[in-house]
């Protein structure tokens, strides 16, 4: 296969023409489409930090896509989305796109796993449950 972008009339292919967040972006929005083809009665969806390198606009476009989609399987039994983060702006682009969606539940909370040092010197995970409007 190959990746073109379309520029008004004109079609470029990406290889070699776009940025590393162009490519990190044109990469999620494959996964995302062959996830919606192929995979309707799969329940799970992880992105491992689909941010690096999208600059605000695009963060923002990713977390509007997003935000739809949660929105269009809330209803599903099985769906969950994973997205794996440090990008705590994202996670409040997530929010207010959320927000926006209509006869959609927002979740009480959202999870946050951090590292913690022991008394014992040896560092664990710890896991937060974080409500949103502390967001």
């Amino acid at each position: 296969y190959r990746v073109v972008m379309t520029k008004g009339n004109t079609q470029m292919d990406m290889r070699g023409r776009c940025s590393a967040g162009q490519r990190v972006l044109a990469s999620i929005v494959i996964r995302l489409a062959l996830a919606e083809t192929f995979c309707l009665n799969c329940g799970v969806m992880a992105l491992d930090e689909p941010t690096t390198n999208l600059d605000y606009a695009n963060k923002r476009g990713l977390a509007i896509a997003l935000a739809h989609i949660i929105a269009a399987r809330a209803q599903a039994h099985n769906f969950q989305l994973v997205i794996i983060t440090h990008d705590e702006d994202f996670v409040s682009m997530m929010k207010n796109e959320l927000s926006t969606q209509a006869g959609f539940d927002m979740p009480e909370r959202y999870y946050q796993i951090s590292r913690v040092e022991g008394t014992d010197g040896v560092h664990y995970s710890k896991i937060n449950a974080i409500d949103w409007d502390e967001l």
